[in-house]
């Protein structure tokens, strides 16, 4: 039986896909384990959506936005010209026209957007909003991967629309509960 610990990382390094070993904060690492926690929130909206009710269409994208971000992880995890390389599945253009579909079928559900919202509201929705805070920073740590070492454009647009998909859904989730958004009130309008 194999086991979980390998020790080969007690030395503060870890292994790429390619084979290469580098430090575990290494820039290509905080990118990668970002996204892996992106993920593992994405796992908590999807416990708080059920099969046959109205939240179903939301938990069967965020399923599918899933298995991206594990896609996501090993293109992170594998430079541009690694000898690996051949056995992954890079973000494409095809990906992000596939996300835009899905904003736009999503958001086209909710009322016009007024105002700033608040996030918040039903479980599902605060879970959401949870989990796009934390896309977007796992697109900053990206960027910052990106000004140093080569990351795909595909890739940057489609961290960049899952947030946004992340937001409509957390208003849909809201209208889907009977929650009005909560809107921002600056500091003295009541």
């Amino acid at each position: 039986m194999t086991k979980l610990y390998t020790r080969s990382g007690d030395d503060g390094t870890t292994g790429l896909f390619s084979g290469a070993r580098v430090s575990k904060n290494h820039p290509r690492i905080e990118a990668y384990g970002t996204v892996d926690e992106f993920n593992a929130v994405l796992g908590l909206c999807i416990a708080a959506t059920c099969e046959g009710d109205k939240t179903e269409v939301i938990g069967s994208i965020l399923k599918q936005i899933q298995s991206r971000m594990f896609d996501i992880g090993a293109d992170l995890a594998t430079p541009e010209g690694a000898t690996n390389e051949a056995r992954i599945v890079r973000i494409g253009d095809s990906h992000v026209a596939e996300i835009e579909g899905w904003i736009d079928q999503i958001d086209g559900q909710n009322q016009p957007l007024q105002n700033f919202v608040m996030p918040g509201g039903s479980e599902l929705a605060a879970r959401l909003h949870l989990a796009r805070t934390i896309c977007r920073r796992a697109e900053r740590v990206i960027v910052g991967l990106a000004h140093t070492e080569p990351v795909g454009e595909p890739l940057l647009q489609y961290i960049n629309r899952v947030s946004d998909l992340l937001f409509a859904m957390a208003r849909l989730s809201n209208r889907l509960s009977g929650i009005q958004d909560m809107p921002w009130l600056p500091h003295g309008r009541a």
